[in-house]
């Protein structure tokens, strides 16, 4: 399984104590809640102590930052891609992922709860009665209320000791020492009227270059000393601290950088660079103030760059939405991070046949939340706009595992769209396919019938196409090749499908013939089709080429060759994120080491394969043909080295990270 922690940002002082505190809660309780104002340092602490655990203390850590989530009945498929869940099945979301975590002794991170205490609620009383080992750590502030929650304060630092040395420590960092004993007694001041609070020093810290250590002390005690007074009725507010200090910052950027940060704050998840510069530029910000202006702004520790993603607190981001409201920029910047997020779908659709189709993946999986964002702007102000939209995301949604957000939102969309027809036939394609990988068969049999209507409607050759590879689809998965292959044939003697179209339905015809028996004339087909996908750089055909090329090799022993094929549907599988292909690639990769007297790896392959299904909820693991090969396989291979090394060496791939074993099994090539 796959874990995944945020990258630490800044400094960790004053809470050794915490972490170790922390770190023997999560092995004794089932619900950890950190809950504290914004900017105590809740993530950072959860962050520090699940890097910090005994290495055997789970199998893995999972971390579901949840302040980006829009739609609030997205939370279970959330929290299931951050588990790692691909469900392909018709389950309930929220079964589906309890049986994928079962028994396994799991730690779930969920960052930031509070705007949906009561879904995370019923969320996690279910997870935690079905899923004995189980444990999670929320943050949030306030907490979730949940039977046998430990709920655990996150105080701010010691002003005098661990605040002091936090700021000490990043004002090093800007440049600035303290230069006498007046320095360090302003010092102390500031992180008493900023009570400790992390956030609120950081940003502090940050503005020294600026200000000095003094100068600030005095300006603090001016605006915060109020709330001490004996008769006032201003109470100290650690909330009134955070929008102090960050007021402070906007009041100390230039012109440039308070505009970005304001316009920043649409953004849902990190933003890629040039996605910034296109959305955020215009009026004052030129492209090269947008760059001046993102130094500015990581200079005052407001932004975080890694990489070529720039990263927002989310605390910091709350207030550039504030300003972005009073600046009547709201709606404009939605609309234009609509319409960019739009622009990047719609060049991934038109880049599916060609060389940037694994950029493609990368691009819109890194982008997932600002596409569902974009998705319900659209559907709140121009749902036919959301319905292109949806199109052109659909099939990389459910080829990439999203399959619950692309039902979803196909689903909205269909719902509220009033759409020409070749919009209408590329929604019901999507959501076919969608409902076809989840074994709803007479659904997708349904919408498949849908987008042929439509399609013809539209007069569209490529729509036409797509409706005969749904309905091939559908055929092949039901064990009925020759109805296949007709229909795939039917759509190829028409003229003026895309390459990408008219792939597909090649891709039919292959697998048609080989579950026919034709393999000869299946070969030389699926090797034809190989040869054009390489020769145009795509992934995603070649990847189901050299799966069917595997499975004749496979059928005329020529068993190398057959591992060949199989780890170079891996390598593919692997570039496009597709746990779907990786557990097929497995199951043949599997068949020819046992093939090969290789009985130890085949174990080891299936293994790791098992994961995958389980990760996608598959009942049926692919169509009907590799069932027999499967257990074939496992025999032979149990043979080779015994029934007992099998088990032993099966369980130990199912219980190792898929990705780590999938390496292993690529390099060993």
């Amino acid at each position: 399984m796959q874990s995944w922690m945020p990258p630490e940002r800044g400094s960790f002082v004053g809470r050794q104590q915490d972490v170790a505190t922390l770190i023997a809660r999560l092995q004794t309780d089932r619900l950890v809640t950190l809950v504290g104002t914004g900017g105590v340092g809740k993530s950072r602490l959860a962050e520090r102590a699940a890097g910090l655990l005994p290495p055997d203390a789970f199998e893995s850590v999972h971390w579901a930052p949840l302040w980006s989530l829009g739609s609030r009945s997205l939370l279970t498929a959330l929290v299931a891609d951050a588990c790692g869940l691909s469900d392909h099945s018709s389950r309930d979301p929220v079964d589906a992922l309890t049986a994928w975590i079962g028994s396994r002794r799991i730690l779930l991170i969920l960052d930031s709860c509070e705007h949906l205490i009561a879904e995370c609620a019923e969320l996690l009383g279910a997870l935690l009665a079905a899923c004995p080992a189980l444990v999670v750590l929320a943050t949030s502030r306030e907490q979730l209320g949940v039977a046998g929650e430990r709920a655990v304060r996150v105080d701010p630092l010691a002003p005098d000791s661990d605040a002091l040395e936090l700021l000490t420590e990043r004002a090093a960092a800007a440049g600035v020492r303290w230069e006498n004993a007046e320095d360090r007694v302003a010092a102390a001041e500031v992180c008493h009227w900023l009570e400790g609070l992390p956030l609120a020093v950081e940003l502090a810290a940050a503005q020294l270059p600026e200000r000095s250590v003094r100068g600030m002390a005095r300006l603090l005690s001016d605006r915060l000393a109020l709330a001490e007074q004996p008769d006032s009725t201003v109470q100290p507010s650690r909330h009134r601290v955070l929008r102090t200090t960050i007021g402070w910052s906007h009041e100390l950027c230039e012109p440039t950088e308070r505009l970005l940060w304001a316009r920043l704050s649409v953004f849902r998840s990190d933003a890629a660079l040039d996605a910034v510069v296109r959305v955020c530029r215009g009026g004052p910000l030129t492209d090269e103030l947008v760059d001046e202006a993102i130094a500015g702004l990581r200079r005052k520790n407001l932004v975080t760059v890694h990489g070529d993603r720039l990263r927002m607190l989310d605390t910091v981001r709350e207030y550039g939405a504030m300003w972005l409201s009073e600046l009547g920029e709201a709606g404009e910047l939605a609309d234009r991070h609509a319409e960019h997020f739009d622009a990047v779908a719609a060049a991934a659709d038109r880049e599916w046949w060609g060389p940037d189709q694994a950029a493609a993946y990368t691009r819109l999986s890194e982008s997932h939340e600002d596409l569902c964002g974009a998705l319900e702007h659209f559907l709140a102000t121009d749902p036919p706009r959301a319905a292109t939209l949806a199109g052109n995301l659909g099939f990389f949604w459910a080829c990439c595992g999203y399959l619950h957000e692309a039902g979803h939102y196909l689903e909205e969309c269909m719902r509220l769209a009033e759409a020409p027809a070749a919009v209408l036939a590329k929604l019901c394609w999507s959501l076919g396919v969608v409902r076809c990988l989840r074994g709803e068969y007479q659904a997708a049999a349904v919408l498949a019938e849908r987008t042929r209507t439509e399609a013809l409607r539209a007069a569209d050759e490529t729509l036409l196409a797509d409706a005969a590879y749904l309905q091939g689809l559908l055929m092949l998965l039901r064990g009925e090749p020759q109805e296949a292959m007709r229909t795939a044939d039917r759509a190829l003697a028409r003229p003026h499908a895309t390459p990408a179209a008219a792939a597909r339905c090649r891709l039919v015809r292959v697998f048609a013939l080989t579950a026919s028996g034709s393999v000869q004339s299946a070969r030389v087909e699926a090797e034809a089709l190989r040869a054009d996908s390489v020769s145009v750089g795509e992934h995603w055909t070649r990847s189901y080429t050299e799966y069917q090329l595997a499975l004749i090799a496979l059928h005329e022993e020529r068993s190398a060759e057959a591992a060949a094929h199989a780890r170079a549907m891996l390598r593919d599988k692997r570039l496009i994120g597709d746990a779907f292909g990786l557990g097929l690639g497995l199951d043949l990769l599997a068949a020819a080491m046992a093939a090969l007297k290789q009985g130890d790896q085949s174990a080891v392959a299936s293994g790791a394969g098992q994961v995958f299904w389980e990760m996608v909820g598959h009942p049926q693991r692919g169509t009907p043909e590799l069932g027999p090969l499967r257990e074939d396989a496992e025999c032979a291979a149990r043979a080779q080295i015994g029934n007992s090394a099998y088990d032993t060496t099966f369980t130990l791939a199912a219980l190792t990270d898929p990705f780590a074993t999938l390496t292993d099994v690529l390099d060993a090539d």
